[in-house]
């Protein structure tokens, strides 16, 4: 049972890369990846899970609702499906998060409120127009988080050229700059946020320190793509709009544009003071933006409002690109669940022992598996504080940072590796075969590159 959900997991991996060939939607293939592997690891849990890993509070609710501790596999079944609810709640958050943040773009999208961007980039020169969306999107990730900007970016994409050859080569810088930008702050990707609030790294501390190296990790890919890069892009007819001729007015656009970044900056607003969970201030900022646009809209005759609205809206946001995170993360959430990523864990600090070479491998395994269960493993199974058996590696300590950097760049290196790159995939419908030979190779020289340029600065102090 063990191997087998590692066999299906390699399977499903296969037919997602190779999606085009197949004529078979990614979304299909990692529905049926996931819950073949959480049927292999009911069907097989006996064999699996153990005692020790059953939480006392389980036990003691099975004792009290009169059940017999000697059925040891239905104990067994019913802490395996306790794990899968588990594991449904933290996808169904991600999910949660990543809908209503395509809703809240496809909503000022819907009323051309990107145009008070796109209208200032006067450029179609490739070169400098790769710089401007680079740049603005590394920074524009470290105030929101890699996976919204990701969203926003690709809206804003559609408006500034016509051609797929070149909406896939800056998609895929968006991608490199969406990580490389959530890796140096606190608040831009999901793994920093764990070290953050596990109290592995301070959030001063992990901006100092890796923002050299994050910023070498998108340069270095820029100054490559810049050498080859040649001519101009087309940009669409008409803003390549979708929705005909706009009625909306100048003054509505800014207000939605307006409305819509102050939402999304609100969230790690929201979830700094509440401590409740992301997607609960992403749906507030979209509750907002609904009555906003209703409010705006009123008056107005239901021809003239067709496609403004929320719910017009909705129809247009990209489910496909849903269902692929919920099949891939549950596949992923299988083997976390089974032991296989804590074994991988154990494995590399046997094998390997140095902290920057296992660091190095966690981030380029990130692109494979979901980094949030690798990097969950890594504070596990490593001690914070300097006053235990073994080895210990107290706050701001170089693991932690370099953990951060290598897990938040390193899933660039294939475009189902992030969370960002997998919400790209799915809104530019990127071939994984494609990005496997244009972008990969320059995320992985980018991310060699910013793992040096932290080597070095720790050997400076």
């Amino acid at each position: 049972m063990y191997i087998l959900m590692v066999l299906v997991f390699v399977l499903g991996y296969a037919a997602i890369a190779l999606e085009h060939p197949l004529k078979i939607d990614k979304a299909a293939s990692a529905l049926i990846t996931g819950v073949l592997c959480w049927t292999i690891y009911i069907l097989g849990a006996e064999g699996i899970v153990h005692y020790d890993q059953i939480p006392a509070t389980l036990l003691e609710l099975f004792s009290e609702g009169g059940k017999s501790m000697d059925h040891h596999e239905t104990i067994i079944h019913y802490i395996a499906e306790y794990q899968l609810l588990e594991h449904v709640a933290e996808i169904a958050s991600i999910l949660f998060f990543l809908l209503g943040a395509m809703t809240i773009v496809e909503v000022v999208d819907a009323h051309e409120g990107f145009r008070l961007i796109t209208d200032r980039v006067r450029t179609t020169n490739k070169v400098k127009l790769l710089w401007i969306i680079s740049i603005l999107t590394f920074f524009f990730s470290a105030l929101l988080d890699n996976l919204t900007t990701a969203i926003v970016m690709s809206a804003l994409l559609r408006k500034l050229m016509k051609d797929k050859e070149d909406l896939w080569i800056f998609a895929g810088m968006v991608v490199l700059a969406a990580n490389a930008g959530g890796a140096w702050s606190p608040i831009g990707d999901v793994t920093t946020i764990m070290l953050w609030i596990g109290g592995q790294v301070t959030a001063m501390n992990i901006i100092l320190m890796l923002l050299a190296p994050s910023l070498v990790c998108l340069l270095v890919p820029m100054l490559i793509v810049s050498l080859y890069m040649k001519g101009n892009v087309t940009r669409p007819i008409g803003g390549d709009d979708d929705h005909g001729n706009d009625p909306t007015s100048q003054s509505e656009r800014k207000i939605v544009f307006i409305m819509g970044v102050c939402g999304l900056l609100f969230v790690p607003v929201f979830k700094t003071f509440t401590h409740l969970p992301p997607f609960m201030g992403m749906l507030l900022s979209l509750g907002v933006m609904w009555i906003t646009t209703e409010i705006l809209h009123r008056g107005k005759l239901a021809e003239e409002k067709a496609g403004q609205t929320v719910i017009s809206v909705l129809k247009k946001v990209d489910i496909p690109t849903i269902f692929f995170f919920l099949g891939i993360l549950s596949a992923v959430a299988a083997l976390q669940s089974a032991g296989h990523l804590t074994a991988l864990a154990g494995f590399l600090e046997k094998s390997v022992g140095d902290i920057y070479a296992i660091n190095m491998i966690i981030g380029l395994l990130s692109s494979v598996v979901d980094n949030v269960p690798l990097v969950a493993g890594a504070m596990g199974m490593y001690d914070l504080g300097p006053y235990v058996q073994g080895q210990a590696y107290p706050v701001d300590h170089a693991f932690w940072e370099f953990l951060a950097y290598c897990a938040g760049t390193g899933g660039s290196c294939l475009i189902i590796g992030s969370a960002a790159g997998v919400a790209i995939m799915g809104i530019m419908k990127i071939d994984f075969i494609w990005y496997l030979k244009k972008i990969s190779w320059l995320a992985f020289i980018g991310y060699i590159s910013g793992a040096v340029t932290y080597i070095v600065m720790q050997s400076m102090h």
